[in-house]
């Protein structure tokens, strides 16, 4: 287990020290992302929400640690054997590596060599015939101290490593952006909306914006030297850097996007004010062919997102967008440019880190439909109760019931509220700012003590009202009457 400890920390110190874009632990969580299980992906998002990045990669050096352990005990058998076994795990990350856009095979064939020799002298040092003598209090210790010494060497090298590998962040860059100023309001974001203590914002602070995407480490990219393309079925590609983007992006949008891993009244949602180049803009100007179907978001890790050509061109505020609620896009959430597609789920439309806009043919598939979801994902209807929290106690007496609901590209025109099995009754909407942005919403509710379940539906700008009929996230998101328990204590 040291010896393979050793290994880890040595590969992501060489990692770091050298520049190199990815290191071992990555290249192996970009693998287990790839060829898991759609169901495990289900249980990892259900189980860690926005954490299941930290787990994956803490499930990783745990795996490789006992890995480790196994061939450690196998050594003091059959040395070889042992030794081909950590060669076997070098030659498995090599491999990984060819398979990541963001891997230089060279440095990665240099990190994970340099790993497997340091783990290999660690291993041979710790079964070397002096390193202890069993019987004698100072064999003992010595075999202790040898332990503790390779250890903590071992974690410093992978901390280190860590600390390197994000040193050439973009932090300052992305501070120095100067977006166009296109607001035509003078009301900050953060101050419109419902005043009821525990209800979501109307617009999601970028700190608690959710995250899901595959990517293990964020991207740090310099907008001097990034650039996107726009290619495939097209009469003109076109190559635009950075500041020419920065200088056309004068469309400003309020959208909410969600995750189709979303559970009936869960987090993985949020709205925000998007600022960027509108997608039809940029497609008008290359010319899209009448045989492309397909509009293609290609991430700089090789993620990739699919939509039809008709959500780029037709009327809703499609973009590539470069700012996030007044200010340049957070590098966890895409910097320096991605794409936002109002009425879309994220899987499907949402590529963050953006490097290539293609259009193709409708044989091509994004990322997650080969995993089981499916190709086209409009966002459903949906509602959430914020307060009073699952399980909570509330006094008796005047309570605010409040939340959020959503339906983009078609708008919430009504939300209603039924106490136990009791009527309908119809709650207060807050702001509308468009029909792609969610909406707040309250009800006044006269509680009575003891044990009482509230439930929300909402109704779309259509007139349609979302279904009670549940159904889990796959294939193309989760329906259903978001239902909270709550109990009420007398006054």
């Amino acid at each position: 287990m040291l010896a393979a400890g050793a290994a880890l920390g040595g590969a992501e110190l060489l990692a770091g020290a050298l520049g190199a874009l990815t290191s071992p632990i990555e290249l192996i969580g970009d693998r287990v992302i790839d060829g898991v299980p759609p169901v495990v992906k289900d249980a990892a998002i259900a189980a860690f929400g926005t954490a299941d990045k930290l787990a994956l990669q803490a499930g990783t050096v745990v795996i490789a640690l006992l890995v480790g352990a196994g061939l450690g005990v196998l050594a003091r058998r059959v040395w070889t054997a042992a030794a081909l076994g950590f060669v076997a795990a070098g030659v498995l990350g090599i491999a990984a590596a060819a398979a990541s856009p963001r891997a230089s095979l060279v440095l990665v064939a240099i990190v994970i060599g340099v790993g497997v020799a340091v783990g290999l002298t660690v291993l041979r040092r710790l079964l070397a015939p002096g390193a202890s003598a069993p019987g004698t209090d100072g064999g003992s210790r010595r075999q202790l101290l040898v332990a503790a010494v390779v250890g903590v060497g071992a974690l410093g090298a992978g901390v280190a490593g860590r600390w390197l590998l994000q040193r050439d962040g973009v932090d300052a860059a992305r501070t120095a952006v100067a977006l166009p100023d296109v607001s035509a309001s003078t009301v900050s974001p953060a101050r419109i909306g419902l005043d009821v203590e525990g209800v979501s914002r109307l617009f999601t602070p970028n700190d608690r914006f959710y995250r899901i995407d595959t990517a293990l480490r964020v991207p740090q990219i310099d907008p001097a030297s990034w650039q996107l393309r726009v290619t495939g079925l097209v009469d003109r590609e076109l190559t635009l850097r950075f500041d020419e983007l920065r200088r056309r992006a004068t469309e400003e949008a309020d959208i909410t996007i969600a995750c189709v891993s979303n559970e009936v009244g869960g987090q993985l949602v949020g709205n925000a004010r998007w600022q960027g180049v509108a997608l039809r803009d940029l497609l008008d100007q290359a010319g899209v062919r009448p045989q492309a179907t397909q509009v293609v978001g290609r991430s700089v890790d090789g993620f990739t997102a699919a939509f039809p050509v008709a959500a780029g061109t037709d009327d809703r505020a499609s973009l590539v967008a470069l700012g996030m609620n007044g200010e340049p896009l957070p590098v966890e959430h895409g910097f320096p440019a991605r794409l936002v597609v109002p009425g879309l789920y994220g899987y499907v439309s949402a590529t963050k880190w953006l490097a290539e806009i293609e259009l193709v043919t409708d044989a091509f598939e994004g990322y997650w439909v080969p995993r089981g979801w499916a190709k086209r994902a409009p966002i459903k209807t949906q509602s959430r109760i914020d307060v009073p929290a699952p399980r909570s106690r509330v006094v008796a007496g005047r309570v605010p019931v409040a939340g959020v609901a959503w339906a983009p590209t078609r708008g919430i025109s009504a939300v209603g509220v039924r106490v136990d099995d009791g009527p309908w009754r119809g709650a207060r909407l807050g702001p509308n700012v468009g029909d792609d942005s969610w909406r707040q919403w309250v009800l006044a509710w006269d509680a009575t003590p003891g044990s009482h379940r509230l439930h929300v539906r909402a109704t779309d700008g259509t007139g349609q009202t979302q279904t009670e009929q549940p159904a889990p996230p796959r294939p193309d998101g989760a329906t259903g009457y978001h239902t909270v328990a709550v109990g009420v204590d007398d006054a």
